[in-house]
Formats: structure tokens, sequence, C-alpha cells
């Protein structure tokens, strides 16, 4: 396992701790009981790439991102992650799923982990679709809502 100190961990499958880049992560331990907020993603995709020198991890090809601490799948043809921007871009036919069924499809989605804030577009003379579970006691909740 190479480990980058910041913001990176890669290995097989190519496993993101998504920390702000002064925390260090030295190992990472399988979750027991309810996931943290650690930050911990694991992405799968056909290829992978890691720039040490920019900070972008780029995964090509048939892409699933498991975000267990945000209860969040998501799919996609291409995902990049700007580590010194805090930033997660996925690209071509994006479907995100929350665990509570939440839904959100659109062509690109680009997500700024340190604000929490999303902006998803769909392909030229489409739309972005969303499927939002919705309940009088609490706020609308998003497929990328923490």
């Amino acid at each position: 396992m190479t480990v980058l100190r910041g913001s990176v961990i890669c290995c097989v499958g190519l496993v993101l701790a998504l920390a702000r880049p002064s925390m260090a992560q030295e190992s990472i331990a399988p979750l027991k009981g309810p996931p943290a907020d650690d930050g911990l993603i694991t992405i799968e995709s056909d290829r992978q790439t890691a720039d040490n020198v920019s900070g972008v991890v780029t995964a090509i090809g048939n892409v699933r991102i498991v975000y267990p601490s945000r209860g969040m799948v998501s799919t996609s043809r291409q995902a990049q992650y700007f580590s010194r921007e805090g930033r997660l871009v996925l690209s071509g036919d994006v479907d995100v799923v929350q665990e509570d069924g939440s839904e959100l499809r659109a062509e690109r989605v680009t997500y700024d982990l340190e604000d929490e804030r999303a902006v998803a577009v769909p392909l030229s003379g489409g739309q972005v679709r969303a499927t939002m579970i919705l309940r009088p006691s609490q706020p609308a909740q998003t497929p990328l809502t923490p």
C-alpha cells in the first residue's frame, strides 16, 4: 500500500481517504457499527491513475464509488478527485443513490467536499433528474446532502 500524506491512499481498488491536507492517514481499519464521518471513499473502475505532483486521481471506465459515511453509491464513466481543491468530478451517465432511496442522474456532477455543495449538469438539451424523499419533520435531502 502506498500512503500519500494529506489526501490520497492508493491500493487495489483505489481507496481514498478524503481528509483535509493537514491530516495524515497511516492506515485504514474496516468500518464496524455505524460508519463514522471519516471521509473514506472506495473507487472501483477499469483503469485508475494517480498523479502525486498535481494531486489528481482519475478513474476511467465502469466507475463505482462507495461513500459509506454519507450512505451514497455512485456510478459514472469517469471520476476525478482533485485533492488540493477537495473536489470530486463525476462525468458520463452519472447516477448517485442514497440509502434512503434518493437519486440523482446527470451527465456531470461536481462535488465540493469542503463546502458539501454539488452542481449537476445534463447533456446538452437534456435535464438533470433528482428523486428525493420528502419528510415534513426534516429538511429536504438530495443524494448529495450529507
